[in-house]
């Protein structure tokens, strides 16, 4: 008997700031995925250029319209957010063969937690295979050109950001 429970994957990460890439991610989600919540984590490990609230916005705005993407902050176990959200999966990006090690530790962890919650792993497009948050605000502090690389708005938020910050 088939199961018609809807597929719920959460997409975890910082997003600080979201970038094509994570929306490329998000779209192929959705092709395999009824439903991608976008779990924006905080990270003790990381200083976020963004505040919370600041990247739930660009990301609400740079996906608005889209029914079957939520976002929603979470602080804590991924595996517990994933399960208060009903997913059955979670979705992460692959770039390169160093990625594939971390990524892999995360996803044995959070088997050994949860084994009802499968890791997904897509590889980024071509396209996006160079882009990271940090490259983005690392070409955006010194005035780069941002455009293809994230959403307008974020490349607004950035170059606000980092003109705030020149003195």
């Amino acid at each position: 008997m088939e199961d018609s429970k809807e597929r719920i994957a959460v997409y975890p990460g910082t997003f600080d700031p979201i970038t094509n890439g994570h929306i490329d991610l998000i779209h192929r989600g959705l092709r395999i995925f009824d439903k991608v919540v976008i779990g924006v984590g905080t990270n003790p490990n990381k200083k976020p250029l963004f505040s919370l609230s600041e990247r739930l916005y660009m990301i609400k705005n740079t996906i608005a319209g889209n029914g079957r993407v939520e976002v929603e902050a979470f602080d804590g176990l991924l595996v517990d957010f994933a399960r208060k959200k009903g997913a059955c999966a979670i979705l992460r990006g692959l770039r390169a063969v160093s990625d594939f090690d971390f990524e892999l530790q995360r996803a044995l962890m959070n088997r050994k937690l949860d084994r009802g919650i499968e890791t997904v792993f897509l590889m980024t497009g071509f396209r996006w295979i160079y882009i990271s948050s940090t490259i983005v605000k690392e070409a955006a502090k010194f005035g780069g050109n941002l455009s293809g690389l994230v959403p307008d708005l974020v490349a607004q938020k950035l170059k606000e950001k980092f003109s705030e910050s020149i003195y």
